[in-house]
């Protein structure tokens, strides 16, 4: 009989609080608890910070929140140097533009200043419990594979990759089918003839062409025809810092599993073969493009769906329709469109996107139930699909990632467990740093 292969550590790491993903969400919660004083980790797969910012090429941030979180922080340091930039509000609200390149220096610096340890090309393969709480990290890294021990964890993976392998209890997809929104590689052209060119935030959006053709209807005809994907009925182009530029978001993969090595692939694979033909769609038939070109795309697959865990508030579609409040509120005002990519085919999938009313998220939705020692941050929070459609966006992430950060600070510091902790304890420190948590008259 073949020996068991044994793991040899390479080294055993003690925190107050270990932050697995290094996104948007990750990076607030990382920069949160560190400013609290607690000793913090924040672990991130890839070589740079930032997630869908930087490795993702996602512009514009998306989504909002009442004054002051993480959300308008990060903002205000990204927009730094382009002060003079024209900005733009559309059905999808203000559109803050990104320099990925600028973004991957800034928001490192960002979380090494604020006392965190930052852990690259680091990843997460397993997690131990005692008595159904994590308490640490089987991690692999460039020094081979190490242990990191927590008081508490923030699992800002996306995927809830943490949560999973601690055996909380998750859903995917919509209900009835199970199928999610599709995955999408964003991507920037140069070469864009401002006097002509057209910009285009969705399928909604009525701007029209030079002949009076309204530019949706177009892309429409291009995909039914065979010019576009099938499943790419819209090619969306928003401005971004520079002029001459479009930041495009258009490609689609429908049906793969991208919880697996081979479903990752095959949406790599769909994704990259459709950035050349949306630009030869661009080049042929859309004024202002004729001498456009890729100048950056994704180094990451875009993923907008994958596990909701459930938590112990799940926020409903009621909560997001109607603009919820709660006593426990960690994100006060939380907006975006209830906006759902067709997981069957293009476009949306309940037509257009639905209006939202500014909702709160309460802390119970950053906590997994049936597990301790974590809390969740990030489009891995508990809600339903269609609520998912609405805060899964980077402006939200920011600031849930800051709840959980602060949550995990609390914990860690004062050795309480996850539901031992009192919330006025999280929102008080939020408040203190300048966040609006409460209507005029309270809750």
């Amino acid at each position: 009989m073949e020996e068991e292969m044994e793991v040899k550590i390479n080294q055993v790491l003690q925190y107050d609080v270990v932050v697995a993903g290094g996104g948007p969400a990750g990076i607030a919660a990382a920069v949160s608890a560190a400013r609290l004083g607690a000793k913090t980790a924040l672990i991130e797969r890839f070589g740079v910070l930032g997630g869908m910012m930087t490795s993702g090429h996602v512009q514009p941030i998306l989504g909002m929140t009442a004054p002051y979180t993480m959300y308008h922080e990060v903002c205000g340091l990204l927009n730094q140097g382009h002060e003079e930039v024209e900005r733009i509000t559309t059905r999808n609200g203000s559109e803050i533009h990104v320099d990925p390149e600028e973004a991957k220096r800034r928001l490192l610096e960002l979380a090494v200043e604020s006392g965190a340890d930052v852990y690259l090309q680091t990843a997460v393969v397993d997690v131990e419990k005692e008595d159904g709480r994590v308490r640490r990290l089987l991690l692999t890294s460039p020094e081979g594979p190490c242990i990191v021990e927590g008081k508490m964890f923030v699992d800002a993976t996306g995927d809830g990759y943490v949560a999973y392998r601690g055996g909380a209890p998750y859903e995917t997809g919509r209900e009835g089918d199970g199928l999610r929104q599709p995955e999408t590689i964003e991507f920037t052209v140069g070469g864009v003839d401002e006097t002509r060119a057209v910009s285009c935030y969705g399928g909604s959006d009525p701007v029209t062409l030079p002949d009076g053709k309204k530019y949706s209807q177009l892309c429409r005809e291009a995909s039914d025809n065979g010019i576009l994907p099938g499943n790419v009925s819209i090619v969306r182009l928003h401005r971004t810092f520079y002029p001459g530029e479009r930041q495009v978001n258009a490609t689609q993969a429908n049906g793969c599993e991208v919880l697996n090595a081979k479903g990752i692939l095959e949406a790599e694979l769909e994704l990259r073969q459709q950035i050349d033909q949306v630009v030869r769609f661009l080049k042929d038939f859309v004024p202002g493009y004729e001498a456009c070109y890729v100048k950056a795309s994704a180094s990451a697959l875009g993923v907008r769906e994958t596990r909701r865990f459930k938590g112990e508030y799940v926020l409903s579609d009621e909560d997001v329709e109607t603009g919820a409040r709660f006593p426990d509120v960690v994100v006060h005002r939380a907006w975006f469109l209830i906006d759902i990519h067709n997981p069957k085919g293009g476009g949306q999938a309940e037509g257009h996107s639905k209006p939202a009313v500014p909702y709160d998220i309460p802390l119970r939705s950053l906590m997994p139930k049936n597990l301790d020692g974590v809390f969740l941050a990030g489009r891995n929070i508990s809600g339903t699909h269609r609520a998912h459609g609405s805060y899964r966006v980077m402006g939200i992430a920011l600031a849930t990632g800051q709840a959980a950060g602060i949550a995990a600070a609390v914990c860690a510091m004062d050795g309480l467990g996850v539901r031992e902790l009192d919330y006025r304890r999280v929102q008080k420190v939020l408040m203190d740093s300048g966040a609006e948590l409460f209507d005029k008259g309270g809750v």
